[in-house]
């Protein structure tokens, strides 16, 4: 039974943020890739190199998913991220389009956590 969408977008962001990032590229992600990152270049060795360098930087980066929602070839995963262990990290949400399986674009999107806040419920 193949993986799910839903499997292969977890599998990714989990490589990567525990810095098998070559790796995550090379099983995952499709030819003709473009991402919308606004802080490097669209294409797919910019953004592998920049995902490099937040792994170096941060050895003990944590990725915690907390719900993912599938639609045709649009996946969604719902995330915090802590580049470091101490930190409260960030609530992000990547979302995939695949093309045969393979992921050829991304967004991605979040939010620092913030120390305290009148909202009860939390960012997640």
């Amino acid at each position: 039974m193949k993986n799910s969408l839903k499997e292969k977008a977890v599998s990714f962001l989990q490589m990567v943020a525990s810095g098998e990032v070559r790796e995550a590229y090379r099983r995952y992600i499709g030819p003709d890739f473009r991402h919308h990152n606004p802080f490097f270049r669209g294409d797919a060795d910019s953004l592998m190199l920049a995902m490099e360098d937040n792994a170096a930087n941060n050895p003990h980066k944590t990725l915690e998913v907390k719900r993912v929602i599938e639609e045709g070839d649009i996946v969604a995963v719902h995330s915090h991220v802590k580049q470091k262990q101490d930190d409260l990290g960030g609530a992000v949400v990547h979302i995939f389009r695949f093309h045969n399986d393979l992921i050829v674009e991304l967004w991605d999107v979040g939010q620092p956590i913030p120390e305290s806040s009148p909202n009860e419920n939390g960012v997640f």
